[in-house]
């Protein structure tokens, strides 16, 4: 297997290097030197510069999780800017510092960035997490007539965050904009779950047998990128009693 896998890089090479009209002696090395003359030309003439901190940046947030905090505070305390705070927020938000992200989005938003839809998205999803459902909602009504909201992250927390807050009704009619076939699985999952807990046990099987049957005509890489997706929802389908 091995073995197939050398030749197929080497074949690569041979032909990347050819199309792009590199030096000759790439292609005596890749095919003299196999292995080590196929990987040099990979990462000199077909990973640019930045792939590869891409993959180092990679490397790094698993040995050090904190480091790319400890950076980007560093950055934003020598450069007070939107940019730097936003992105320090959304570090935050990633590693589940809820309280110290929507501090820092919140404080984002002032001058020309006081209505900046993409953090008031974020601190839709932040107030949601930190349990501040009337905050989520009060961003929301804030960016909710523009056209991008429809169907985004912001809407699905926005309609979890109704539902906590009794509305059932409207947090449906929420929820629903959701509901298009081969589409949004992740949030018709949600909805499913939405109808089970609200005791819409019919809607929630019809729902959940639509997605089920829309995955089997569809591609396997399709179906791999949903897998998940489509055993939960069969999972939930065989417990509806």
């Amino acid at each position: 297997m091995l073995y197939f896998l050398g030749i197929a890089l080497q074949i690569f090479c041979v032909y990347h290097c050819y199309t792009n009209r590199n030096s000759y002696y790439w292609i005596m090395a890749i095919i003299f030197l196999p292995i080590f003359g196929a990987l040099s030309y990979l990462i000199l003439n077909v990973f640019t510069k930045r792939d590869l901190d891409v993959v180092q940046e990679g490397l790094t947030s698993v040995i050090n999780p904190t480091k790319r905090i400890t950076d980007l505070e560093k950055k934003f305390k020598f450069s007070n800017t939107f940019k730097n705070q936003v992105a320090l927020a959304d570090a935050y938000l990633d590693h589940g510092m809820y309280e110290k992200a929507a501090e820092n989005y919140e404080g984002s938003l002032k001058d020309v960035f006081v209505n900046d839809y993409y953090v008031i998205l974020k601190l839709i999803k932040t107030n949601y997490l930190l349990g501040d459902y009337e905050q989520a909602k009060s961003y929301a009504q804030r960016i909710k007539e523009d056209s991008k909201f429809r169907k985004s992250e912001g809407l699905y927390y926005y309609s979890l965050s109704i539902e906590k807050l009794g509305n059932i009704k409207e947090a449906e009619m929420l929820f629903a904009q959701f509901d298009a076939p081969y589409s949004n699985y992740f949030e018709r999952l949600e909805l499913s779950r939405f109808y089970m807990r609200n005791m819409k046990k019919s809607e929630a099987k019809l729902l959940l047998s639509e997605i089920l049957m829309e995955s089997e005509g569809m591609s396997r890489p399709n179906y791999k990128q949903h897998k998940s997706v489509f055993k939960t929802a069969k999972e939930l389908l065989n417990s509806i009693t």
